[in-house]
């Protein structure tokens, strides 16, 4: 066993990197534990700094023949892990780079616009319906929660490795949008359209904010369609992810 002490200052620092975003921001470094997340991680392409694995949870094989693997004891894993149930395998991977003008698109885009999204697990879900939905691009807009929080890896099941994603601010994502003509589609309460009843089939953006206060003016004045998903009980919104999984697949069904 390479590691055995949690006071190892190896187990620290993956501890630090684990709860501090200035950590990880400061380092260009992220974690992604799990398997399946980790085999995501992998196929992408992404090259991890190192490995480590939990003999004693009984991990199942992983093809990491190419890279140095660390093993740790049953109790490092369970300090350094952010899991309840870890399946004793972890990586630090460098933190992927990616910008407006490396996204290749469609000849008709599909994309998801996520303004001041601000709980990993939204951003998580999110992700994992633009997989779904083979969407083109998720833009994240002045996002509230760290895109690299170990906790939206994990929410996201490793589909942030699948979806070309991009952190930008939200005058740029328009500029990028109008440039490539694109409509930008708006969903809001507040609209008299159904999602339903607007024609998907051509370019778009969909364009969803937070739960609580909804998209700012900025995306409002700007969107060129603005939907509403009808609510037939006492409260007037859902849950932002549920919210951008009807949408978006309309607009799948749509382009069937």
């Amino acid at each position: 066993m390479d590691i055995t002490s949690l006071q190892n200052p190896r187990v620290k620092y993956i501890v630090k990197l684990r709860e501090d975003k200035r950590q990880r921001k400061l380092d260009g470094l992220m974690l992604v534990e799990g398997r399946d997340e980790l085999t995501l991680a992998l196929s992408a392409g992404l090259k991890p700094q190192s490995l480590l694995t939990a003999p004693e949870l009984d991990p199942a094989s992983m093809d990491v023949s190419s890279f140095e693997v660390t093993t740790v004891t049953r109790a490092v894993f369970e300090k350094i892990s952010y899991r309840d149930n870890p399946d004793g395998w972890l990586g630090i991977f460098p933190i992927p780079k990616s910008s407006l003008d490396e996204l290749k698109l469609s000849a008709s885009p599909l994309i998801i616009v996520a303004e001041s999204v601000e709980k990993p697990g939204n951003l998580g879900a999110i992700l994992r319906t633009a997989d779904a939905a083979h969407v083109d691009a998720l833009l994240v807009c002045d996002p509230r929660v760290d895109l690299w929080n170990p906790n939206v890896v994990r929410a996201s099941r490793g589909t942030i490795f699948t979806v070309p994603t991009v952190e930008v601010d939200s005058q740029n994502a328009l500029a990028f949008l109008r440039s490539g003509k694109m409509r930008v589609l708006a969903a809001t309460p507040s609209a008299e359209v159904s999602y339903t009843d607007v024609d998907m089939k051509e370019s778009i953006a969909i364009a969803v904010g937070t739960e609580d206060e909804g998209l700012t003016d900025f995306w409002m004045q700007n969107a060129d369609i603005k939907v509403k998903i009808p609510m037939l009980g006492k409260v007037n919104s859902l849950n932002v992810s549920i919210a951008t999984a009807l949408i978006t697949y309309e607009a799948v069904r749509q382009r069937k």
